[in-house]
């Protein structure tokens, strides 16, 4: 059976509004469901298992299972796999939204049409779903620890190359906020750069003078290193790898400087300690791992009899 490859302007328009309303662009996210296809069938090659075994009428529908607790991210992208591979011939129904919590045994959407091409498109939508559903239960989780204070989990750059709008959506889903999404649109001078320019200061006001309409974030290792950016008039620093007594004296000094300043805890952070760090008063904890060791979320396509 050969898929649709349905072109772009051909999805239809309910999908590709949803889809720009989840903040994504709709061109690279087609792009990226057409290059995982091409793992799957490159070229004009066939899926040889589901040729073989079902017949190219056979008609059929199937859920997509929840198998444990969790949030959902994902679907709208999964919808996005089987409307590419097999257009009109498919009926998508049921489909839960993106940011939704689950239960074992909910179904979070369900198709309909030709078994081929839903069984060839499966592994595609699933892979793509179960992950970023993996990263929406990681930050619920961080978000969890954190309620009842008023610090937020923020994500970082350490992402999947080509997946980062993709987690960093989910993230959103999760209820979590995104941090910078390149190294254009926020400047972060972290100890390397500190200690080219020859100290925090230096580096803030390098920063400054090269792109005065960047917002910029600094990296201290240690008290005296914050004192001189808030004297410094610097709008957002962060505290690396420091203990909860030391993050609170950093969140005191800064209370009493005046300077509106927010402060970013980073490194080193479990979700055992989230509360505990929270409870300190800095205003943000990055999470690298919402996004570059996230357990995959166990959703399963179920055929129905």
């Amino acid at each position: 059976m050969s898929l649709s490859r349905t072109p772009l302007n051909q999805l239809p328009t309910a999908l590709v509004a949803e889809i720009a309303q989840a903040g994504l662009e709709l061109e690279p996210l087609y792009d990226a469901v057409a290059r995982a296809i091409d793992e799957d069938l490159p070229g004009e090659s066939d899926d040889v298992t589901s040729a073989a075994t079902i017949p190219a009428d056979q008609m059929g529908t199937a859920d997509f299972t929840v198998r444990e607790p969790g949030v959902l991210a994902g679907m709208v992208v999964a919808e996005l796999v089987f409307r590419y591979c097999m257009g009109d011939s498919v009926t998508v129904t049921n489909r839960i939204s993106d940011g939704t919590p689950v239960q074992p045994g909910d179904v979070a959407m369900t198709v309909s049409g030709p078994i081929r091409g839903m069984l060839t498109a499966e592994r595609t939508a699933l892979n793509f779903s179960s992950h970023l559903s993996g990263v929406a239960t990681a930050t619920s989780h961080w978000v969890a620890a954190l309620d009842g204070t008023s610090a937020r989990v923020l994500d970082t750059r350490k992402t999947l190359p080509g997946m980062r709008a993709l987690q960093k959506y989910a993230v959103r889903c999760g209820g979590g906020v995104n941090h910078r999404f390149s190294l254009s649109d926020m400047a972060m001078a972290k100890d390397n750069h500190v200690l080219a320019a020859g100290g925090v200061v230096p580096a803030l006001e390098a920063i400054r003078t090269a792109f005065p309409d960047v917002p910029v974030e600094v990296e201290v290792t240690d008290l005296d290193q914050l004192r001189e950016l808030l004297a410094a008039g610097c709008s957002r620093v962060l505290l690396d790898n420091m203990s909860d007594e030391r993050m609170a004296e950093a969140v005191r000094i800064r209370n009493e400087s005046g300077v509106d300043c927010s402060l970013e805890a980073s490194g080193g952070l479990t979700l055992e300690r989230a509360r505990s760090v929270a409870q300190t008063g800095v205003d943000f904890i990055s999470v690298g791992a919402l996004t570059h060791s996230v357990k995959v979320f166990d959703l399963g396509l179920d055929l129905r009899p």
